[in-house]
């Protein structure tokens, strides 16, 4: 197939206003360009090759714990971009009464006329309002087919569309198809990885750190935190219930630690594993970042707990424990199923040390290395035996 035959009117039945599309795509994407930038150059061809475009969007479903698609819309030359949650009833409704809705079920092209109101479909009827006079959405017709992915066209053109332009343009996206695919299947991967490895470990993942062994070893502050009480709760209150307040207690963890710079590398049931990387030479600043992440913590929770009490709901109680060590990061697991994590003596110490959290009655306790290290006051509370570890361990906690 030659790049003028485009499988429009073009080829063994003459020109077709779609030739060079197909190259001019091929090149555009080849810089790697933001999805609106490839969107509005798209847009731009096809109206200088003669069909009266007015209005353009893709609307393009991806896997992201908070929002459920994104979308990059061009009118009358304008670009915009857009994010749909994941959760919410207007962005249900919107798309119960849509004609995304519509082409998701059939699978095929929608097209409608915008010469009558359309109060059934509110997407249409402000479209009308605004001038346009005909629709047509078209979907993508990607590899997977479990998410929507589709690309809708207006026109304010008397008379709409004419039944070569709705040809064209369902032509046209089937050219601009794969490229679209290709950078959604790349912002899934990035997705799924920042969700469940954490943005860093998720890097290297997608730079090809991905054998099993392999790693590196680095000096970092190590945050181990873990609830306390909650079998106990769990086993008193409904399922849901239980989700519903892991989650709320570590969205108080979780923030603090990804503001200041920390990377969450395992949920451990209702604990979680976080390093702050850190200079062997030099290692106050992740300390400091690391305990700051902590007492931001402390106060988040204490936030979520004064909401529980006005729900006659029991306080959550935990603790947080704070080291320093070298620790190795990388690929640990079996043969066909991995996680990327840290391992070492720091870490179980850092663990042993969080056990010693419940007994004393401390929200946060840092080891003696730990303290040594941090230039933001640390008072001690006195040298404690830690389980499975030969040495006494000085242990601190911060003033107040």
């Amino acid at each position: 197939m030659t790049d003028g035959d485009t499988g429009s009117r073009g080829g063994r039945n003459g020109p077709s206003r779609l030739d060079g599309l197909a190259l001019f795509l091929a090149e555009a994407a080849a810089a790697n360009p933001p999805g609106g930038v490839l969107h509005d150059g798209f847009s731009r061809e096809l109206i200088a090759r003669g069909i009266p475009l007015w209005r353009s969007r893709m609307l393009l479903e991806t896997l992201h714990p908070e929002i459920s698609g994104r979308s990059f819309g061009w009118t009358d030359g304008a670009v915009s971009e857009r994010s749909a949650l994941r959760r919410g009833v207007e962005e249900a409704d919107a798309y119960r009464n849509s004609p995304l809705r519509i082409v998701d079920e059939t699978g095929r092209p929608f097209r409608q006329r915008l010469d009558r109101p359309l109060p059934d479909v509110p997407l249409l009827d402000e479209l009308r309002a605004e001038g346009a006079t005909d629709y047509l959405i078209v979907p993508f017709p990607f590899v997977d087919r479990r998410r929507s992915a589709a690309i809708s066209f207006a026109t304010a053109a008397p008379g709409g569309f004419s039944d070569s332009d709705v040809a064209d343009l369902e032509r046209a996206a089937l050219l601009l198809s794969p490229y679209v695919e290709v950078r959604v299947t790349r912002a899934m991967a990035f997705n799924l990885l920042d969700a469940y490895l954490g943005h860093k470990a998720g890097e290297k993942v997608l730079d090809g750190s991905i054998e099993r062994g392999g790693g590196e070893d680095i000096f970092a502050a190590i945050v181990v935190a873990d609830l306390r009480g909650f079998t106990r709760l769990s086993d008193s209150i409904p399922r849901d219930e239980v989700i519903a307040t892991l989650n709320t207690w570590f969205d108080a963890l979780v923030t603090p630690i990804e503001r200041n710079g920390g990377e969450v590398l395992e949920f451990t049931g209702d604990g979680l594993l976080a390093i702050f990387a850190a200079d062997p030479g030099s290692p106050g600043a992740a300390c400091d970042a690391a305990l700051r992440a902590s007492q931001e913590a402390v106060a988040a929770t204490a936030a979520v707990n004064t909401e529980r009490a006005s729900m006659a709901k029991p306080p959550l109680a935990f603790g947080i424990a704070l080291h320093i060590g070298d620790v190795t990061y990388g690929n640990i697991g079996s043969r066909t199923r991995l996680d990327f994590t840290v391992i070492g003596p720091a870490v179980n110490h850092a663990s042993r040390l969080q056990e010693l959290t419940k007994a004393l009655g401390r929200p946060i306790v840092t080891s003696g290395l730990f303290a040594d290290a941090c230039s933001l006051p640390l008072v001690k509370i006195g040298d404690f035996r830690l389980r499975d570890v030969e040495t006494t361990a000085r242990v601190f906690e911060p003033p107040g």
